[in-house]
C-alpha cells in the first residue's frame, strides 16, 4: 500500500506508520524490514546521538573547534539514506551524520575530518562536519545554504542521460527552500523529470528563524506542485514512514517518473552549532513538547513491540556505541596534523608552474 502523499500535502497533517506510543497505525503501510534491519536502524539512531553529545563536549573542551548536532533529526536522516541503493548518490547537508553511517563511513575517519588531521579524508581542506566519502557516494558538503539542490538535480540530470539507475538524493533545511538555489533544481527537476528525491528536514528552525517568518505556505509540501513535482509530508521522528516515504520516491524516480519533494517534519532540539545559543529564540515549551516525540524513544518502544529491544538490550547498546566512540576519537587524535605538501593537491591534475615553484618553496622549508 502507498502513502497517500497528495492528500497529506494538501491538509497538511503529516503520514504516519508508527504512533508516539510505538503501535503501529496500519499494518499495510509498514515497510518490510528484518529484524538485523531494524537492529542496525537503532544503533545507527543511538550511536548518531551519542557521537553528537560527545563531539559536542569535546568541542567545549577545546579538543575541537567546531560541531553542528542533529539531535532529534535522527530518523528523518538516517532513515531516508537506509532507503537508498549503493548506486544512488546522497547530497548531505552539514546535518546528516548519521546517514554518514549507514553509508559505511567510518566512525575513525568521521573524528579525523572533525579534527582536521592526517586522517580525515579531505586533508582538512573542510569544516567540521563537512565529511565527503567517495566510495559511500557521499558528495563533499558545503556550508552556503542549498547549494546542494541544483548540484544533485545535474548529477540526477547526467544519470538520465546515460540510462543509468541511479538517483539523487539531496538534504536540507527548511530554510533553504527559501533560496533561489531551491527554486532553480525544483523547477529544472520538474521541467527535465529528473531521478531526484528532495528531502527537506523542516526542524522548525532556520538557525534563529521559525519557519514561520521564512515562508508563507502553510506547508513546505505544497511547494512541490508549482514545479509539476509530487510533494509528500510525512512525520519526520517516524522512522517507518520516513523509509516508506523515500522507497516509493525512489521507485519512482528510477521508473522515470520524476522527482519528488519529500517534507520530513521534526524538531532541531539543541543548538544550530556550537557557536550559537537556541535559549536567546528557542521556546521551552514547544522543546519539551518535541522531547516527548523522539524518534529514538518512539522506534525503541516499537522494537519492544516486535520482541527486540529490552533494558538489557538498551544497556548493550549503549555500552557498544560508546566504546566505539571512544575508540574512534582516541585513535583519531594520536594523528599529526596534514603535511603542508597536501595544500597543493586534489586542486590540479598536473600542478601550474607557479603552484609547483610554490610548492618546493615549501618542501625546502621543511615544512
Amino acid at each position: 500500500m502507498t502513502l497517500k502523499s497528495e492528500a497529506a500535502a494538501l491538509n497538511g497533517k503529516p503520514v504516519q506508520v508508527l504512533k508516539e506510543d510505538g503501535s503501529v497505525i496500519d499494518k499495510r503501510l509498514e515497510p518490510s524490514l528484518s529484524s538485523e534491519d531494524l537492529k542496525k536502524l537503532y544503533y545507527t539512531m543511538v550511536l548518531t546521538r551519542m557521537m553528537d553529545e560527545r563531539f559536542f563536549k569535546m568541542q567545549r573542551q577545546g579538543r575541537i573547534g567546531f560541531y553542528l548536532s542533529s539531535t532529534g533529526e535522527e530518523a528523518a536522516h538516517i532513515g531516508s539514506a537506509f532507503s537508498a541503493e549503493k548506486e544512488d548518490w546522497l547530497f548531505l547537508q552539514y546535518r546528516e551524520p548519521g546517514a554518514a553511517l549507514i553509508r559505511g563511513f567510518s566512525l575513525f575517519h568521521f573524528a579525523c575530518q572533525i579534527l582536521g588531521n592526517s586522517g580525515d579524508l579531505t586533508k582538512g581542506k573542510q569544516m567540521p562536519c563537512h565529511y565527503a566519502y567517495k566510495k559511500g557516494h557521499l558528495l563533499s558538503i558545503s556550508s552556503p545554504v542549498g547549494t546542494q539542490i541544483p548540484q544533485a538535480v545535474g548529477f540526477a540530470w547526467g544519470a538520465k542521460i546515460r540510462n543509468e539507475k541511479s538517483a539523487a538524493l539531496a538534504y536540507f533545511g527548511d530554510g533553504a527552500t527559501s533560496t533561489g538555489d531551491f527554486h532553480v533544481g525544483m523547477n529544472f527537476a520538474g521541467v527535465f523529470k529528473v531521478p531526484v528525491v528532495f528531502i527537506c528536514k523542516n526542524n522548525q528552525l532556520a538557525i534563529s528563524l521559525p519557519v514561520q517568518k521564512q515562508t508563507a505556505v502553510s506547508n513546505i509540501a505544497l511547494k512541490a506542485q508549482a514545479y509539476g513535482i509530487e510533494g509528500v509530508r510525512v512525520d519526520g521522528n517516524d522512522l517507518l514512514a520516513v523509509i516508506q516515504a523515500t522507497r516509493q520516491a525512489l521507485q519512482k524516480a528510477r521508473s522515470g517518473e520524476g522527482a519528488t519533494l519529500i517534507e520530513a517534519l521534526t524538531y532541531r532540539m539543541g543548538a544550530h552549532s556550537t557557536s550559537d545559543d537556541p535559549r536567546l529564540y528557542g521556546d521551552e515549551m514547544t522543546l519539551e513538547e518535541w522531547k516527548k516525540k523522539d524518534c529514538i524513544l518512539r522506534f525503541q518502544k516499537y522494537l519492544e513491540f516486535k520482541g527486540i529491544w529490552n533494558p538489557d538490550y538498551e544497556k548493550e547498546i549503549q555500552t557498544q556505541a560508546g566504546e566505539e566512540i571512544s575508540k574512534a576519537v582516541e585513535e583519531a587524535e594520536k594523528l599529526p596534523p596534514p603535511s603542508y605538501d597536501t595544500l597543493f593537491e586534489d586542486v590540479y591534475s598536473e600542478i601550474p608552474p607557479q603552484l609547483e615553484e610554490e610548492r618546493k618553496g615549501v618542501s625546502h622549508a621543511g615544512l
